[in-house]
């Protein structure tokens, strides 16, 4: 039994979200399977499905086991990690594409003083957020939202103002109506791409038209490319870090947030970074001092001198998943319709025309044996009490249309095989029989 404390908890976490995926893997508590032929199959998190390989897992070891990693390191990481990154973004984006560039790339305009490395990419963001704005200021988010940036600002009196992105336009956001919602409190626009949740990658053109807002309305674009390895183009991800941009450097506005989690499969290691401006970073330093006094050093020693070495791994890694999401593709129930795919996810649209999406990933877990995670986990403001009802038919909404972005669910293909992928579509399509809900029409 939980006692009552004797003091008042802070109104700025009582009035933030719960972690959506601990109240999922709740969910997935009530899933008896009926044999050990038929196991929960769990596409909700985004996380690496595989170890790392063998050779960092020895460095790890080696590294945590040596008697500097137990020091205090720099507030901004190792050196030689810093510049080993810096070396892994001259290929990613350089314009001449990486399977041309030996050596690094001169047309990316990045040094390591322009790298600062955290225990992992929330804080990354975190500490960003912190360094741009005040309470009562405001931070433009495409929604549906990753919703540990909206929990973020929540946490810090800063109002998340949503971008609303629409299927028809495949999940990208409007730099038109971005613009509409720029005020005198706006300090930031985050993108996140390849987007979480929705998967969808976001062309370079696009990002370039979203810099030249921020640049127009003197506000910073932080842009999150946790998931740019799984972008499987030799083309890269964008030019903004082009050292042809003189008149307009991109140290004046930009701001790029990293994770090593997904590219590098050690997400329980914490490792992210912040790639901007030395003169934010300055102030970013005061933070992170604060927050953590540096990052994690065991990881950076044993990463270090081995990142040019797993670009193989990366690239077998970003062609599994992308095969991955093409069998999933071709496996999925017709009724059930893709929306936007990419990094390591699928946003799809359910077919049963009056349940919403929480209630159709709640009874997928309990009665399905399959755990996703509902578009309105990345939507949510506030916290939100919700009736714990589990008479399935009483959900139904008959005869009352549901809001499109009711019908929309998140699918993790990155910790699955492939033929784990095969089984849960198969559960997809035995459920629109056994649920007994109303289904669309097939088209």
């Amino acid at each position: 039994m939980t006692s009552a404390l004797g003091f008042r908890v802070s109104k700025a976490v009582l009035s933030t979200i719960a972690p959506p995926i601990p109240l999922a893997y709740e969910w997935a508590t009530r899933y008896h399977s009926p044999s050990p032929s038929r196991p929960l199959l769990d596409m909700s998190q985004g996380v690496p499905g595989n170890p790392p390989p063998d050779s960092v897992r020895q460095a790890l070891g080696t590294a945590a086991s040596s008697k500097e990693s137990f020091g205090y390191g720099r507030w901004d990481g190792e050196r030689s990690l810093r510049e080993a990154l810096v070396g892994e973004m001259r290929r990613v984006y350089s314009a001449k594409g990486t399977n041309e560039i030996e050596g690094g790339a001169t047309d990316v305009d990045l040094r390591a003083e322009d790298v600062a490395l955290t225990a992992g990419c929330n804080m990354a963001f975190m500490a960003t957020a912190m360094s741009l704005a005040d309470f009562g200021d405001e931070v433009i988010l495409p929604v549906p939202w990753y919703f540990n940036h909206q929990m973020a600002l929540n946490l810090l009196g800063v109002k998340a103002i949503g971008l609303p992105t629409h299927p028809e336009d495949g999940f990208m956001p409007s730099v038109e109506r971005c613009a509409e919602l720029v005020t005198s409190k706006t300090k930031a626009i985050v993108l996140v791409s390849p987007n979480n949740p929705t998967g969808a990658i976001y062309p370079p053109s696009l990002i370039a038209s979203f810099l030249n807002l921020a640049r127009e309305k003197n506000i910073a674009l932080i842009i999150d490319e946790t998931y740019r390895d799984f972008i499987t183009t030799s083309s890269a991800p964008h030019h903004l870090f082009s050292s042809t941009n003189s008149s307009q450097p991109w140290r004046h506005t930009f701001i790029h947030l990293f994770s090593f989690s997904k590219s590098y499969c050690l997400p329980g290691h914490r490792l992210g970074a912040i790639v901007a401006s030395p003169a934010l970073l300055n102030s970013i330093k005061t933070i992170l001092d604060t927050l953590q006094i540096c990052p994690p050093r065991p990881v950076q020693m044993a990463l270090a001198p081995l990142l040019p070495s797993l670009r193989g791994f990366l690239e077998a890694n970003r062609n599994a998943i992308s095969k991955r999401h093409k069998l999933f593709k071709t496996q999925l129930p017709k009724r059930w319709r893709i929306g936007a795919q990419g990094g390591f996810f699928a946003f799809v649209r359910h077919p049963f025309t009056g349940v919403v999406a929480w209630d159709v990933c709640r009874r997928l877990a309990v009665e399905g044996g399959v755990l996703t995670l509902p578009a309105s986990f990345f939507r949510a403001e506030k916290p939100e009490v919700k009736e714990d009802v589990w008479d399935w038919p009483t959900v139904e909404r008959n005869g009352e249309p549901l809001l499109e972005e009711d019908r929309w669910i998140r699918f993790s293909v990155a910790n699955v095989d492939d033929e784990k992928v095969k089984r849960v579509c198969e559960r997809l399509g035995e459920c629109e029989e056994v649920f007994g809900w109303a289904l669309e029409d097939l088209k």
